[in-house]
């Protein structure tokens, strides 16, 4: 028989590392919040240095997620696609801003080609980055798969504004840790 059911967890201690009553007043805080929760994903070795979270209009946190690929045995458990499942989910719709209101997605790290085409049928107006693919690249053993030469043009043709270089450093620097603690061991 094929599998019925489908599950992903997030890790026990995500939930008391973020108030959901708190409001993130600007970019830089947002991608603060996903760059420490890769920080955290690999100081509990819960998984890859990859954090994200959902907000909403006001600055609240809808949903995070961090990287599970290895604890889930699962290539698609990457940390964007487990905030927009969790936000999906708390929200009960399959497009975000589907219902109106803004949804933001801040990200450690420049989403991979797979959670860069999620993004857009996730339905985000924002997209806020950390760390770039190259940065990825250059210090981790992480591929993140091609994208359209202008991807940054294509998604905002959909409506998703971009911006990057967000506490860049601050994002490389989780690499760095990552690659000095053995990188892909959990």
């Amino acid at each position: 028989m094929l599998t019925a059911e489908l599950r992903l967890a997030l890790p026990a201690w995500l939930d008391a590392e973020i108030d959901t009553e708190h409001r993130y007043a600007d970019d830089a805080a947002k991608v603060a919040l996903a760059i420490r929760l890769a920080r955290r994903n690999i100081a509990e070795r819960s998984g890859g240095p990859f954090g994200a979270a959902v907000f909403d209009g006001e600055g609240r946190v809808v949903a995070a997620g961090v990287n599970r690929v290895l604890p889930e045995t699962c290539s698609v458990a990457h940390a964007e696609m487990m905030a927009f499942i969790a936000a999906q989910t708390r929200l009960r719709r399959h497009r975000l801003n589907g219902e109106g209101g803004r949804y933001v997605l801040a990200t450690s790290a420049q989403p991979c080609c797979q959670c860069y085409g999620a993004s857009v049928w996730a339905g985000i107006d924002e997209l806020l980055i950390g760390a770039r693919a190259e940065d990825v690249m250059e210090l981790s053993e992480f591929d993140e798969g091609p994208l359209p030469a202008d991807w940054i043009g294509e998604l905002e043709k959909r409506g998703i504004a971009v911006r990057r270089d967000i506490l860049r450093e601050d994002a490389r620097e989780v690499f760095r840790r990552y690659a000095q603690a053995g990188g892909a061991r959990y």
